[in-house]
């Protein structure tokens, strides 16, 4: 039996592809490699640029920035922040989409949520415990 060919539309420019885990097709994917290469090789020779400096120089648009800044790639080291706020929070953050806090909030919350639940067993009584114990009554001769 022939297998079916899974395809979707690229989230960037609607053309159609074989998924391949990826929302992009392979084009758009390039592009957007291409463009980040141009924001860091400037940021390397440039560090301290603003967004719109950096939009400007390399024709990169501001909006790809940003996605470069949320998926982790790029940071800001200026602490005048005035673009990426933690989605959780609203604190502004230097890169990625949480904070620090809200990161390790949420990774404990999911521990809890995925974890096991344990059973506590209700505490013993003293009493209890002695009931439990097992005696052997030795007769001895004499």
């Amino acid at each position: 039996m022939p297998m079916a060919l899974d395809l979707r539309n690229c989230k960037s420019c609607g053309r159609a592809y074989q998924y391949d885990g990826n929302n992009y097709c392979t084009r758009c994917r390039k592009d957007s490699e291409e463009a980040y290469t141009k924001v860091k090789e400037y940021l390397y020779d440039n560090p301290g640029a603003s967004v719109g400096e950096v939009s400007e120089a390399t024709e990169v648009e501001e909006k790809l920035i940003l996605k470069f800044l949320r998926e982790g790639r790029l940071e800001i080291r200026d602490e005048h922040n005035f673009f990426l706020d933690c989605e959780r929070c609203g604190v502004a953050i230097k890169s990625g989409r949480f904070c620090d806090k809200c990161t390790h909030e949420m990774a404990n919350e999911f521990r809890s949520a995925v974890a096991p639940q344990k059973k506590e067993e209700p505490k013993k009584s003293e009493d209890s415990k002695k009931s439990q114990r097992m005696y052997v009554n030795v007769k001895r001769d004499k």
